[in-house]
């Protein structure tokens, strides 16, 4: 019988936890990489040939030392910026600890977490998940059973209303109300109980509601749409409808929320406080998932023991840096300089319209922009912007967006903008 006894524990060289000896990765060319990749990984996904090795602030390096300015952040999932010593420290002295206990127990990270997480968007209760979509999932399972303990919407009929070019995750259940057919087609039988209407328009969403309505779930800026910033009345709007018909108000802030926009919510650039929040994205600090769902007890205490959860949700690595990242919003420059810089970002951006750019859309660090098509395709822009040393994402045809993280300079943000002129000048001499 094999000996386990010591499998785990510190060895002679004081290494705790190291029982395999280490190897180094054989250097291997940025080519070599993505053979690899796409001989052996599904092909969900179209990624630019750019392979990075490191990242510092909102610069990344690649395998051969090629440096590039990171202006996409991981979707927001990197507001912080690359290698953040407040989250790197967290995560460390967690790693030292313990990291996964799952919630059948307590853990000492998570309390003054979700206390923390509460606190700063001024609600009563977290309910912790890993990714967007699980987050999204979780509001419409609590949106559902509300509908049905509270409100009294007769079992299985339950409706949300959804607003048209969303994206709110690639789960089954989402998808089944998504307008994009990349992202729908050939995934059917699809979930019922979704009715979706035009985005921007709340005289559609009231229109859409009734007896079976539970819940208006939207995001307030659309992200994957091509950053699409909707009239300022919009969401004051919706919250009016949905308190005259006794619906749910669910914001899903996964992308739009934790500092993007300059504010902890996108919903606080109207005024708008919704009946649940759903966080994802810059809540992992760009270390691990982290996700929630954040609302009063009168809509998340219709969730009881063993009716939803994950074993990952609430982990004390989780736990540890979410807590870190509540506390660097609201105790640190972030937020004002998301709000200093998007100035910046708004105005240059706006120079390049009628210079091969049809239009821009910016709220915060954040920015959706359409490239002239008869110029260049979104995919096209962003590969000249990545040979010119500036890392972006296409969406939708000609839209790039742009999503820098909260940390970057002035200096930097100006530089990626130069570039961008300098690409959209070759385009329109020809080159």
């Amino acid at each position: 019988m094999s000996n386990t006894q010591n499998l785990g524990q510190a060895g002679d060289a004081g290494n705790p936890g190291a029982t395999l000896p280490e190897h180094d990765t054989p250097a291997l060319s940025s080519a070599d990489h993505i053979a690899l990749a796409q001989e052996h990984s599904a092909h969900n996904y179209a990624p630019l040939p750019v392979v990075i090795a490191e990242g510092r602030g909102a610069w990344v390096t690649d395998v051969e030392g090629e440096r590039y300015l990171d202006c996409l952040a991981g979707y927001s999932a990197m507001n912080f910026g690359h290698h953040n010593p407040d989250l790197l420290a967290a995560a460390h002295r967690q790693l030292d600890r313990v990291t996964l206990t799952s919630r059948a127990f307590y853990n000492d990270r998570f309390g003054p977490w979700v206390d923390a997480l509460s606190r700063m968007v001024g609600k009563e209760k977290v309910l912790p998940m890993n990714t967007g979509a699980e987050a999204v999932e979780t509001g419409i399972k609590v949106a559902r059973k509300w509908g049905y303990e509270v409100k009294g919407v007769p079992e299985n009929q339950a409706t949300i209303v959804v607003a048209g070019a969303n994206f709110h995750g690639r789960t089954t259940t989402i998808i089944s109300f998504s307008s994009d057919p990349e992202a729908r087609t050939g995934f059917g039988p699809y979930t019922p109980g979704f009715r979706s209407v035009p985005y921007g328009d709340a005289a559609a969403i009231e229109a859409a509601i009734d007896d079976t309505t539970v819940a208006v779930l939207i995001e307030p800026v659309q992200g994957e749409a091509g950053v699409i910033v909707p009239p300022l009345d919009y969401l004051p709007r919706v919250r009016e409808i949905c308190d005259d018909n006794r619906v749910l108000f669910i914001a899903d802030e996964v992308q739009s929320g934790l500092g993007r926009t300059g504010t902890i919510r996108a919903c606080e650039h109207s005024g708008v406080v919704p009946d649940a929040y759903l966080f994802g994205k810059a809540l992992g600090g760009g270390i691990l998932p982290v996700s929630a769902m954040v609302a009063n007890e009168d809509v998340l205490g219709v969730i009881q023991p063993g009716q939803h959860g994950s074993t990952f949700g609430g982990n004390p690595l989780a736990g540890a840096v979410g807590h870190t990242v509540v506390r660097m919003l609201t105790e640190g420059p972030y937020l004002e300089n998301a709000r200093k810089l998007g100035e910046v970002f708004s105005r240059r951006l706006e120079e390049f319209v009628g210079k091969g750019v049809v239009s821009v859309r910016s709220i915060g660090l954040w920015a959706g922009v359409d490239v002239d098509p008869a110029l260049a395709s979104g995919k096209e822009m962003c590969e000249r912007l990545a040979r010119n040393g500036v890392l972006v994402k296409d969406t939708h045809g000609s839209t790039v967006r742009m999503s820098p993280p909260l940390v970057i300079s002035e200096e930097d943000l100006n530089w990626g903008l130069d570039r961008f002129a300098e690409v959209l000048e070759d385009l329109r001499a020809g080159r």
